[in-house]
């Protein structure tokens, strides 16, 4: 106790000042590493979640139009694998962009059995077989809604570990907040406030009169 009543308002205030100072600095630390794992977040959700999905719903629309063609009566054999081989190009065109966004295991599972429905399609085209393409189609569009599942139940999972990640970077910063509150109360009672001396009365001797 002797040596704490060494040290004078002004140094206890910096002692706590430099306490304060140093969790603020811990927290936002911390708030930094969060916001650049939110930021990481946001990203995967677009570069790996909405453009997917853009691709899925270009793949749905020239495989509907495959189907379509297929299943159409009153139409040359000629006219038919024309339409069906130029839509399968452009199909072929996303499946470079497709093959280089980032894919979990099960992901890459369903595309390939996407790929190998859009292979039997191509190889029923030589052959004329419109019914086993109709077939091959709507397997290949089952694939897909399968795929659009997969990408909403992942863009859902990262938009909660975002969500997760700014709630408690918003915590830390009202705890910040309080603990600049309380760390003015402090100092200012240590600076402004004066030590109060007290005084001994020493009791006199009784009177001998």
């Amino acid at each position: 106790m002797k040596d704490l009543k060494k040290y004078s308002n002004k140094t206890k205030a910096a002692f706590i000042l430099l306490v304060v100072m140093l969790i603020i600095v811990l927290n936002n630390f911390n708030t930094l590493q969060n916001s650049k794992k939110v930021n990481e977040n946001i990203n995967a959700i677009y570069k790996d979640r909405l453009v997917v999905a853009h691709y899925i719903f270009q793949y749905s629309k020239e495989i509907n139009f495959i189907k379509t063609e297929a299943e159409k009566l009153g139409i040359s054999d000629n006219i038919k694998k024309k339409e069906i081989i130029k839509t399968l190009n452009i199909v072929h065109n996303i499946d470079d962009l497709y093959a280089k966004t980032v894919l979990t295991n099960k992901e890459k599972e369903h595309f390939d059995a996407f790929l190998s429905s859009c292979k039997e399609i191509n190889n029923q085209v030589e052959n004329n077989n419109w019914n086993k393409i109709a077939y091959s189609s709507e397997a290949a569009l089952k694939t897909l809604e399968s795929l659009s599942q997969i990408q909403i139940k992942e863009g859902k999972a990262k938009l909660a570990s975002a969500n997760a990640m700014y709630n408690d970077n918003n915590s830390l910063g009202q705890l910040e907040i309080a603990l600049l509150i309380i760390l003015g109360g402090i100092t200012f009672y240590l600076l402004i406030v004066k030590k109060t001396k007290k005084t001994i009365k020493i009791p006199e001797p009784p009177s001998l009169n």
